[in-house]
Formats: structure tokens, sequence, C-alpha cells
């Protein structure tokens, strides 16, 4: 009975990953967090969220990554980023203008105090928005390229 060759690449890249993609995850997540002091916000954190998981999928092979996240769960994402984008923007049409920053932190006078978790009024929302439309859409790319190199082999 020959056995079935195991998908992905070898132990020593799979333990490494598991370790490193916790730390990208996180990495993703800080600039999410802090995407209205740093360049890029919602984006770069998007970005680099998909790449934890791409980096799943290179190193244990594509049936495992697809088990942790679906197309229909992608597509889903996507959906929900620029839905509740549009919605934020929406909102600030309430006070008058599109996209107009209408959270504010009872007692701060402006927006931007320093050390004040709340005073960026409604920028986290709009980068975690971005970054669920961002993650999602560059994560449906790879999948789409891969998905595509694949046939092309069959041939």
């Amino acid at each position: 009975m020959i056995k079935k060759p195991e998908q992905g690449m070898t132990i020593i890249v799979k333990t490494i990953t598991r370790y490193t993609v916790v730390l990208i995850l996180l990495f993703g997540i800080y600039f999410i967090m802090n995407g209205h002091l740093v360049h890029g916000g919602g984006f770069a954190g998007g970005i680099i969220v998909a790449l934890s998981y791409m980096h799943v999928m290179l190193a244990f092979g594509k049936e495992v990554a697809m088990k942790r996240i679906t197309d229909k769960t992608i597509q889903f994402l996507v959906g929900l980023g620029s839905l509740s984008f549009l919605i934020l923007g929406i909102l600030g049409m309430t006070k008058g203008y599109f996209m107009y920053n209408f959270f504010r932190t009872p007692g701060v006078d402006y927006i931007g105090k320093p050390f004040s978790l709340f005073s960026s009024g409604i920028m986290p929302l709009m980068n975690l928005a971005i970054c669920l439309a961002v993650a999602s859409g560059f994560f449906s790319v790879f999948l789409a390229l891969i998905f595509y190199r694949l046939s092309e082999d069959k041939k």
C-alpha cells in the first residue's frame, strides 16, 4: 500500500508557521487599531492580516487553509467591510456631511487629544471596515491566482 504524500511544506516550515502566523496577525491588528496614527491604517493592516492566511496556505496546503476560511466567508467579509464603511459614511450625513466624524467622546473638546483612547472618533471603525474589505479581497485574489495556476497545471 502506497502512502499518499502529505501536502504542504516540511515539518520545520509548518512548525515555524504555527508560531509566526500569530505574530503576523497581531502585527496586522496593531496596524488596524493604530490606523489613525500610522500611515495606511486599515489598508496596511488588511494586507498584513491577509498575508497571515496566505502564510498558512503556503505552508500547509490549500485544503487546510480552505477549511479555516471558506470562499463564502470571504465573500461575506468583503461585503460586510464595504457595507459598513458605506454605512459609517452615510451616518455622518446625519450631522450634515458625508463621512462626518460623528462619534465624539464626552468631555473631549477636539478630535485627536493625546492619551485619550476614543478621541479619534470613527476612524478605528473605518479602519476595521477597510481591513475587512481589503484583507478578504486580497486573499480572494490570491486564491483566484492559485486556482488558476492549478487549472493550468492540469492541462
